[in-house]
């Protein structure tokens, strides 16, 4: 009615990781009847009990708790005529009640009177005499439509409910008509038009409902959609009940698309909640440059374990210094080689926020004060990890709070949303600094170059005759100044290069190289790798009560695994869960795993998540990684997707029931270092953890799950102890 989807959403999202006050009043009433006298004792009692457990689930989700502000709950009161309702309806002033939201829950027996007219039953209503000692459900629900409250939410638990079809269509051409299309206004109801309430059923769906949202819906946004609501409660429903039980919407003031305020999600969880994760950074990607940053093997962890690559990092600090307005700088090397992590640690900790945290005086006492970037010398940062053009040009604008314009089915957004991009930085009135990491990554990396960074290559080409590129000469906003700061795997130089034999990784970084000709290049493969991944090591296991064979552990296994961190996180954290880290070390045949790298240690975990106490077997682990792995996007929903996806890798069949409990266990074992998350279309995502990670998986000619390598010579204890896992 009169809102786009995306504006409101972003107008909730900003509230939300903003601000700790709702947007205005927001009301939660509830009519609910519950002591019937002409029903049985023992049936009266279940009755009972059962209105009871409908308010107290409505009070778990709209009450405190979440990461959202609770609405205010009216108490409940003993509803015996039709003079109690209305006392309510009058001490409550719902008619001309204002506020940002109302949610009218509406419980009790209905009746289906002769005219077609829907009635709620009080304990004295009369056989007979509907009209003076019922209550018109049209009526209560009138009450709250008609109020001036902005967005109305009423859900009617009643038997016959769906009768109320015809009533309520008549009753909404009777609200004026800024009413109508100025408000969102909704009403919900559970019984179809002959079924009778099974007092129970409500509740034990809601709840189911709540924590589906809070687990493996993996919706994202502060609010729901009212589609989503009834889409996630009709998947709480057995198939042979969907028809009869499902949620019937009524009245739709809110469209397909437009969140609304009324209905919180469960599962949200605010962005300043997130470890380092300003407002602006968490809308690219959230915890992905925390994880980066920090070198954690799970999400969980609040250490921080990135060591080395002080020369590199100092660089970067002195890129984003105030005396570097403008340039583009390159972060390269082989794969696993870093690059994300001293990318990522430069955003962490130039993020005003996360210096808040005591996790960042940690970080600064681990480095050198020049290697610290200056605080809020990043604008923006975003992931280009399997997004086109359009996608981190959106990305981009939406992380430097501008929204996209809206575009025509003629446009293109590629061209309209990198022309706002120009335009912010040409107006901004200081220099505006991007980070892109990943860029070899995404799905048209050429175009992203050419349309969307490209047309900034004014900006950040040195001034001429201003040594060291200074910007604090004259008016900033007569000089518009950009710094790029980018991401992108390369192979490793030979000693003698040949351009000619350049591979397809190395042709992205000479396509940078000639679009922004004075662009500095610094590799993460150099000699020091080594080094610096002996220390990131030595921080991991002695996180794991190792103080005394860390080192000897991780000098044991550094010079086998540069310059790759990737392989160092994980077999890092076999480590640290080992009795004996250095002993496990030096194991010639732990070492002629760590020499396979990646898949050495991941058959090896796929081994021993199978031997853990909970069990996962590690046919059903590779094939719900492998389904991480070939997801398009961003990743992998959980919800009914991800089930879907990695039964197709499965050799054998699953009980659709039994999937949901090994994504959990997945998510909560050792294999869960081996995955990131991201958000996509509203939605928590899963994908590997890096994209060595997924060119092993997405290789189906290499049974993982079969291959057995032998380890009854290896220290037992070392193999499988779960020492460290609270880690």
């Amino acid at each position: 009615m009169g809102h786009t989807g995306g504006e409101v959403q972003e107008q909730l999202a900003v509230a939300a990781m903003e601000d700790d006050r709702p947007v205005g009043p927001r009301k939660l009433l509830t009519v609910a009847v519950r002591d019937y006298e002409d029903d049985d004792e023992d049936e009266a009692e279940e009755f009972a009990a059962g209105i009871d457990e409908q308010l107290e689930v409505v009070g778990q989700w709209w009450g405190p708790g979440g990461s959202l502000p609770p609405f205010h709950a009216v108490p409940p009161r003993a509803l015996k005529s039709r003079d109690d309702v209305e006392d309510l309806l009058r001490t409550e002033g719902v008619r001309g009640m204002r506020g940002h939201a109302l949610v009218l829950f509406i419980t009790g027996h209905g009746i289906a009177a002769a005219s077609g007219t829907h009635f709620l039953k009080l304990p004295k209503t009369e056989q007979g005499r509907y009209l003076a000692t019922a209550v018109r459900t049209s009526d209560l629900i009138a009450a709250a439509l008609d109020s001036h409250v902005e967005n109305v939410l009423v859900i009617v638990n009643a038997c016959y409910a769906a009768r109320l079809d015809t009533e309520l269509s008549l009753l909404v051409k009777d609200l004026g008509q800024d009413r109508r299309e100025k408000s969102r206004l909704d009403v919900l109801v559970t019984c179809a038009h002959n079924r009778t309430i099974e007092v129970r059923r409500f509740p034990t769906t809601l709840r189911g409902v709540y924590e589906r949202l809070r687990t493996k819906s993996g919706i994202t946004t502060p609010y729901l959609t009212v589609v989503e609501f009834m889409a996630e409660y009709e998947r709480e429903l057995r198939h042979a009940d969907r028809e009869r039980y499902r949620l019937r919407r009524l009245v739709d003031g809110s469209g397909l698309e437009d969140p609304s305020p009324c209905l919180p999600n469960p599962g949200y969880v605010r962005a300043r909640d997130l470890i380092g994760a300003s407002p602006r950074q968490a809308t690219a990607a959230d915890g992905y440059w925390l994880d980066r940053a920090t070198g954690r093997t799970q999400e969980s962890d609040a250490g921080w374990y990135f060591r080395g690559r002080d020369d590199l990092n100092r660089h970067i600090a002195t890129f984003l210094g105030p005396r570097r307005g403008r340039g583009v700088l390159l972060i390269t090397g082989s794969t696993g080689s870093g690059k994300s992590a001293v990318i990522a640690r430069a955003v962490v900790l130039s993020d005003p926020l996360f210096r808040e945290d005591p996790l960042y005086k940690a970080a600064a006492d681990l480095a050198a004060a020049d290697t610290i970037p200056p605080e809020g010398s990043v604008t923006a940062a975003v992931l280009a990890h399997r997004r086109d053009a359009a996608q981190v040009a959106s990305d981009l604008l939406r992380a430097l709070r501008v929204r996209p314009a809206p575009v025509g089915p003629a446009d293109d957004p590629v061209q309209r949303w990198s022309g706002q991009l120009h335009d912010y930085v040409r107006d901004a009135g200081q220099p505006v600094t991007l980070v892109i990491d990943g860029l070899d990554e995404a799905f048209e990396r050429h175009r992203i170059v050419h349309d969307v960074l490209a047309p900034l290559s004014g900006f950040c080409a040195p001034s001429p005759g201003v040594p060291g590129q200074r910007t604090d000469d004259g008016p900033p906003a007569a000089r518009p100044a950009a710094r790029l700061l980018i991401g992108i795997r390369s192979t490793r130089p030979s000693s003698r290069p040949d351009p000619s034999a350049a591979g397809d990784e190395h042709e992205l970084l000479q396509v940078l190289r000639q679009v922004f000709r004075t662009a500095e290049v610094q590799r993460t493969d150099g000699e020091d790798a080594r080094r610096d991944i002996e220390e990131y090591l030595h921080a991991l296991i002695s996180a794991g009560g190792h103080r005394g064979t860390a080192r000897a552990a991780a000098r044991l296994v550094a010079p086998v695994l540069a310059p790759s961190f990737i392989d160092a996180r994980v077999a890092g954290e076999h480590l640290r869960k080992a009795r004996d880290p250095a002993q496990l070390a030096a194991h010639p045949r732990w070492q002629k795993r760590l020499r396979q790298g990646i898949r050495g240690l991941l058959v090896q975990d796929l081994r021993l998540v199978e031997e853990d106490r909970d069990g996962l077997p590690r046919d059903v682990a590779l094939a719900l990684l492998r389904a991480a792995a070939f997801a398009q996007g961003a990743g992998v929903p959980w919800s009914d997707i991800w089930p879907q996806v990695a039964g197709v890798f499965l050799r054998r069949r699953l009980p659709a029931d039994e999937w949901d409990t090994m994504i959990a266990r997945l998510l909560a074992g050792r294999l869960s270092g081996y995955l990131a998350h991201d958000h996509e279309d509203n939605r928590l995502v899963y994908r590997p953890a890096h994209e060595a990670l997924v060119d092993l998986l997405m290789n189906t000619d290499d049974d993982l799950a079969d291959d057995d390598l032998p380890a009854d010579d290896l220290p037992a204890d070392d193999v499988a102890s779960d020492a460290g896992s609270e880690q």
